[in-house]
């Protein structure tokens, strides 16, 4: 692996600790429910460069950027009242394209480190195919063509492949399925309890997307929650009364509904 690739975008992120948050008061029945929009962050240079991006970061594409002004657009009519992202810089920024675009730049996000995508260890900057091909072996697989294929067809379970990474490590420091779930369940717990006490019927959160699907990994039976999630795609889930339920998994029509948007309105 090249050094200055590794100095320029193998940026840890360095939040305080994390701890368990409180779970939801199940107090008083709720008149309305709330509605939770998570969003994986856009299209950033390592994706582009088909490295490993856990808690390394590195910018925005400008093809990522444009297509979170599409996003913005086509989610512009919802009225928020919540924001949340972790303390990512990808993440960040998407989040203040979004806020851009909907006329809400004044806006300060609250951030929670439970929002991390995965920790991949050592595997952090390498080539996503050295860390497929590293778990592939775990689990017994010929290659990492077989584990990606698996992933595609949402055949292979997400707790399956993050826990043969975790294993596959040689510094044995990546996250495993259960940590991961533990703290991103943890932040959504606190996100619905802050949106029940300020009375906020929708919320947008932007994480990424190995951190969502292990989030929503026991919240849904639907056999999509295994595939994994296009830049800037749309997973929601409505709390109501103590239940959460996923109403939408990697929905990309936002941003087509954005796009149609944008194109309609007079160049400057």
């Amino acid at each position: 692996m090249k050094k200055w690739l590794v100095t320029l975008t193998l940026l840890l992120a360095c939040g305080s600790a994390w701890s368990i948050e409180k779970p939801v008061n199940a107090g008083a029945k709720q008149d309305k429910p709330v509605t939770l929009w998570f969003v994986r962050h856009g299209k950033t240079l390592l994706n582009t460069l088909d490295r490993v991006q856990g808690w390394a970061d590195s910018p925005l594409t400008d093809e990522g950027k444009q297509v979170a002004r599409y996003l913005g657009a086509g989610l512009k009519s919802v009225p928020f009242g919540g924001f949340y992202t972790s303390d990512a810089g990808r993440q960040r920024e998407t989040m203040q394209i979004i806020l851009q675009q909907t006329g809400r730049e004044a806006v300060r996000p609250t951030e929670l480190t439970g929002l991390r995508e995965v920790f991949f260890g050592s595997f952090e900057g390498s080539f996503n195919k050295e860390m497929a091909a590293a778990a592939a072996a775990q689990l017994g697989l010929p290659n990492a063509q077989a584990l990606f294929a698996g992933m595609k067809a949402g055949t292979l379970s997400v707790e399956r492949s993050i826990n043969a990474i975790a294993a596959a490590d040689p510094a044995g420091q990546a996250e495993n399925y259960q940590q991961v779930k533990a703290r991103t369940q943890a932040a959504l717990r606190t996100i619905i309890d802050n949106a029940l006490r300020e009375k906020q019927s929708n919320v947008l959160i932007i994480s990424s997307g190995s951190a969502i699907q292990i989030m929503i990994s026991d919240l849904t039976t639907d056999p999509e929650k295994n595939k994994p999630l296009a830049n800037s795609a749309v997973v929601k889930i409505v709390y109501q009364n103590g239940k959460l339920t996923v109403t939408e998994l990697g929905n990309m029509s936002y941003i087509d509904a954005g796009k149609k948007l944008l194109a309609q309105q007079p160049q400057a």
